[in-house]
């Protein structure tokens, strides 16, 4: 068993309105045992940070960008920097995530200069990496990660927890289909040689995250491969059972 934590994060994606984010960080909140040993963050859209953040006051639950930009202010509508989601109170925001790739023109080049961004305002970086169903089927899942991750990284000199990754294959992404936890273990377990061979011993303690369609059905069994080291949870985050039961399953 992997001495890393495990993280269980909730991406609420485009979802929730103020009340609506209030009551199921409330749900959450106090849904949660005392002593839980994974740590929960919970990533809503960022009008509904500050409200979320509130409601979190004084518990050990985590907050969370869904996005960022790389400057640190300027004359960029719509935007918003890594220095204001660490004053509404983020420490970590997700980065690279599928949908920002296939929605937004999201590269590997510019989630790099995210990631640098991210950790130069002292927050922490969930680097989302993973394939498409077409490039699965030509047999290329492990090219694919190696490439976003090499590219996404250049030039990131950090301690393994100052990073965490989550692999979400994107044909697994609000589907239904789930990698099989032998799947998910393979490409997590090569993530992990890739990371030993760039980083050295600081590649031990980096969390490397499972995202795709995880269910509270699905969690344990996913959770109990070696290398799979928490959840990065969309769709099953929007209801308060369905995600305390995700993270009941990861102790």
């Amino acid at each position: 068993m992997s001495e890393r934590r495990r993280l269980i994060t909730a991406n609420w994606k485009m979802h929730k309105t103020l009340e609506e984010a209030r009551t199921l960080a409330r749900e959450v909140r106090l849904g949660l045992p005392p002593g839980a040993r994974a740590e929960v963050v919970l990533a809503p859209p960022f009008t509904a940070l500050a409200a979320v953040a509130s409601e979190l006051a004084g518990s050990a639950i985590g907050l969370a960008g869904q996005d960022t930009f790389w400057e640190r202010q300027g004359p960029f509508t719509g935007a918003v920097s890594p220095l204001m989601l660490r004053d509404v109170g983020c420490r970590y925001v997700i980065v690279g995530h599928s949908e920002r790739r296939q929605y937004f023109g999201e590269t590997d080049e510019t989630v790099n200069k995210k990631l640098l961004a991210v950790t130069a305002a002292g927050l922490i970086p969930i680097m989302c990496i993973g394939e498409k169903i077409e490039e699965r089927q030509a047999g290329r899942p492990l090219e694919v990660v190696r490439g976003q991750l090499s590219r996404g990284l250049g030039g990131l000199r950090l301690s393994g927890e100052q990073l965490v990754l989550a692999y979400e294959p994107v044909w697994a992404i609000g589907t239904g289909l789930t990698a099989t936890p032998q799947q998910a273990q393979e490409v997590h377990a090569f993530i992990r040689g890739l990371l030993r061979e760039s980083l050295g011993a600081a590649a031990a303690e980096i969390r490397v995250l499972y995202g795709g369609s995880v269910t509270p059905d699905n969690a344990a069994t996913l959770l109990a491969e070696a290398d799979i080291d928490g959840a990065l949870i969309g769709g099953a985050s929007l209801k308060a059972d369905s995600f305390l039961g995700i993270a009941a399953a990861a102790g």
